[in-house]
């Protein structure tokens, strides 16, 4: 069974550094048939793709996050990361690793639970 567990930043500061990571179990992130990617809902709005990474260490970034994102991957430990540079309030959200299957569409077959960021002074 497919499993993903994001780490827990809780409260963030502005201007500092989101730092997530994803566990995954019950699949490899070297596949090649798959991307790893990040997800998240702020309050009252809907879901937003942030972008994912490939086995090969490919990337892709939503345009409006591109110039903050940036994301990366531990093999041995079939982790990948997600990194968010100078967060405002407005990046307030629940945050959330996905598998997503490579191919036509955005298929995201497998989720972690998600894991509240706020950020605040």
């Amino acid at each position: 069974q497919v499993q993903l567990q994001e780490s827990d930043p809780g409260l963030v500061k502005p201007s500092q550094t989101l730092s997530l990571t994803c566990t995954v179990s019950g699949a490899s992130i070297t596949s090649l048939a798959h991307y790893w990617s990040w997800i998240r809902q702020s309050p009252g709005k809907g879901l937003e793709w942030i972008g994912y990474i490939h086995s090969t260490g490919s990337t892709r970034y939503t345009a409006t996050l591109k110039s903050r994102t940036s994301m990366s991957r531990d093999t041995s430990k079939n982790q990948f990361t997600l990194q968010l540079t100078s967060v405002t309030p407005e990046d307030t959200a629940v945050y959330y690793c996905a598998r997503e299957r490579v191919g036509p569409g955005l298929v995201l077959d497998y989720w972690g639970k998600g894991t509240p960021v706020i950020v605040s002074s």
